[in-house]
């Protein structure tokens, strides 16, 4: 079996600044992109936030970085594709535990697993220096989801919210003037809360026929935290 022998000066001599200042370009870039993307995640209070995209884009770019440096600095002859495309199939393992079927037959994670999946192919293409498609893709994937998410909204015949109550003892309370506030049949499902704060508690409120019912009219409710229309 052939013994690898590593050339350490030829390792030596890629510590040069005008390198190191690329490969921390890369990082730093990679960060930014999956803060865009998280930063939406997050501001609607889904558990894959900014800090889970980040480190995924982040990852996905170090495996690029990984492989190009194994093939010019470390002189190893491969295919430079073959750790980032584990990435984009590896990755669906997180995709798969932001989907859950809720009891009122409601699936919900389905965008928050393809933002996963995507934040990790901007990861890949930062790591390979496709800095103008990364940056691109981050953009209109906030685009995508902002605009369509209304437009998606107003074709659904039904509504659901999340509404966080800050006092569990006041649960009850706030079921009663949510229900005063909706026309038509509705369910509600007290749940965990997503903020995961202690004494805090979640309602999912699944209403059939779309009405006026908003979330500014949800949130003046007293001891209601949070709400955001899913």
């Amino acid at each position: 079996m052939e013994r690898i022998v590593f050339d350490w000066s030829v390792i030596k001599a890629s510590f040069v600044w005008d390198v190191l200042k690329y490969d921390l370009l890369k990082l730093m870039l990679s960060v930014v992109c999956g803060a865009i993307i998280g930063s939406e995640r997050s501001r609607h209070g889904r558990a894959a936030g900014m800090r889970t995209h980040i480190l995924v884009c982040m990852g996905a770019c170090l495996t690029s970085m990984i492989s190009m440096f194994v093939s010019d600095v470390l002189l190893h002859q491969g295919d430079v594709l073959r750790i980032p495309a584990q990435v984009i199939s590896g990755i669906g393992f997180l995709g798969a535990g932001m989907i859950i079927l809720k009891s009122n037959n409601v699936i919900t994670g389905l965008t928050t697993a393809a933002g996963i999946w995507t934040t990790g192919v901007i990861g890949i293409a930062v790591g390979y220096g496709f800095f103008t498609g990364a940056m691109a893709g981050a953009i209109l994937f906030l685009i995508t989801i902002t605009l369509f998410s209304k437009f998606e909204r107003r074709k659904r015949m039904a509504q659901v919210f999340y509404v966080e109550v800050g006092d569990m003892y006041q649960t009850n309370r706030v079921m009663d003037d949510i229900s005063a506030l909706i026309s038509s049949e509705f369910s509600i499902r007290t749940m965990p809360p997503r903020s995961e704060k202690s004494g805090n508690i979640g309602l999912n409120v699944v209403i059939e026929r779309r009405g006026k019912l908003t979330v500014e009219d949800i949130c003046k409710i007293n001891d209601v935290v949070f709400a955001i229309e899913d």
